[in-house]
């Protein structure tokens, strides 16, 4: 795994939790607060209760905790819902206490959050604790926010991984018991009878993994966050567990550091936040949660107006999230039903074929249909999701042919005058007057005859 997702700050703890044992390091490992001078980003959003909610996302009556320009970068906390929860206690001290953590390498927001009178009703409505929601200077309906992951901050040395009864891939077989019992509650966690599994980070040859207790398997981290989305245009209360055509929940790993992710625009400012952060998640999701842990992450802003041609696909009807890498465009589809959010997908990457590279439709289906992988990116938040994986690559030939193109256009149909085609039309006029020549000749040939 590469080295750049931040993971060496404060980090050098961790290999302590493998054996469920944790030792104060704060100087070395930035839990809690930090000081707004040492944030990466221009601006700064902690995770305190002013500038969080639990459980739902913004809508178009939010206001925002921060305003701020285009192109500016931002440093969110963002919290993980694990060890905060009815099933755990609803008490992350005493929770992660269990498992040799010490109540200093518990986050203070976490704390608080749990202890506090912010509603949230388990099983009824989303577990999630959302940071924002940021407002960006001339945002208005119809444009496109471009969001850009720069960093991810491990702010805790470890994670959970939880499987709950009705949720998850396979609900009614597990977890594998009777199920919750009468009596569950945040006083009595054990008698809903879920599972959750703490997971520690150890340090392996210079790379970062998590570890399954008692079975000696690891696995590496890939931190990202699993909810970037702006506000929906309704009045109503938004939950925060099914990703939607804003964003929101979408749970895409390949949206680490690094990445871009675009989102169609509904309401002014656009009014951003991000929530959900994960160390590491497999491409389904199955169990219901990833590893879940505590990120610290700064993102770059950037306002993309309606019509833009940064904009990625029909830049003048964007109205679906696309994300981006180096090597690949990741177009998103979306819907309760995985086959139709299999077709969304496909129709989305036809669009994007069609539009960012002058493909005719039919024969984008067909090459997506030879050369592009499809992921199922989570089945468990109601609304499933699947992106494509388009390369870049591919098309490196093609943008070159339309480079030569737009440049004749740019020219009225006429070649640049350089020397290299000065010559070209020498050779071409002597050519001609060869043809010529030769054409009178054999004329007064035949006349002679």
């Amino acid at each position: 795994m590469k080295k750049r997702y931040s993971m060496a700050i404060g980090l050098g703890v961790c290999s302590l939790l493998a054996t469920q044992s944790v030792q104060a390091k704060e100087e070395v490992f930035p839990l809690n607060t930090m000081d707004v001078e040492e944030a990466k980003g221009q601006h700064y959003v902690p995770s305190t209760l002013d500038h969080v909610r639990w459980g739902e996302l913004p809508n178009r009556t939010s206001s925002p905790v921060l305003k701020m320009k285009s192109g500016e970068t931002v440093t969110f906390d963002t919290v993980s819902a694990e060890g905060i929860l009815d099933d755990q206690g609803r008490d992350p001290v005493t929770y992660f206490g269990q498992y040799g953590v010490d109540s200093d390498e518990v986050l203070t927001d976490a704390i608080d959050i749990a202890a506090s009178d912010m509603e949230n009703i388990f099983g009824e409505q989303g577990p999630h604790v959302v940071t924002g929601p940021v407002e960006i200077e001339g945002a208005e309906p119809g444009d496109v926010l471009k969001v850009e992951t720069l960093t991810l901050t491990p702010r805790v040395p470890y994670g959970v991984i939880s499987n709950r009864h009705d949720r998850g891939a396979l609900p009614g077989e597990f977890p594998e018991n009777e199920g919750p019992e009468e009596g569950a509650s945040a006083e009595n966690p054990e008698l809903y009878n879920n599972i959750s599994i703490f997971t520690p980070i150890s340090e392996r040859d210079g790379d970062w993994y998590g570890e399954i207790p008692g079975e000696d398997v690891v696995f590496p981290l890939k931190p990202f966050m699993g909810m970037m989305g702006v506000a929906t245009d309704t009045t109503e209360r938004v939950d925060s567990v099914p990703p939607t055509h804003t964003g929101g929940n979408i749970d895409i790993n390949d949206l680490g550091e690094g990445s871009a992710l675009y989102l169609p625009i509904e309401v002014d400012g656009g009014m951003f936040y991000t929530g959900d952060p994960h160390f590491a998640q497999g491409d389904g999701e199955v169990a219901l949660s990833a590893l879940e842990g505590s990120l610290r992450v700064t993102f770059r802003l950037t306002l993309l107006k309606d019509g833009d041609p940064a904009i990625p696909g029909d830049a003048n009807s964007f109205r679906h999230p696309v994300g981006e890498t180096d090597d690949y465009w990741l177009p998103i589809g979306l819907d309760e039903d995985l086959n139709e959010a299999m077709r969304d997908a496909t129709r989305q990457s036809i669009s994007l074929l069609e539009h960012q590279y002058g493909m005719d439709r039919a024969n984008a289906l067909a090459y997506l249909s030879a050369a592009t992988d499809y992921e199922v990116s989570q089945v468990v938040d109601r609304t499933k999701g699947i992106n494509g994986k388009i390369r870049k690559a591919d098309f490196e030939g093609k943008k070159e042919s339309e480079t030569a193109l737009a440049k004749e256009e740019d020219t009225g149909g006429v070649l640049p005058d350089t020397s290299a085609n000065q010559a070209a039309w020498i050779i071409g006029g002597l050519m001609l007057s060869i043809v010529g020549l030769t054409g009178v000749l054999w004329k007064r040939r035949r006349q002679a005859l």
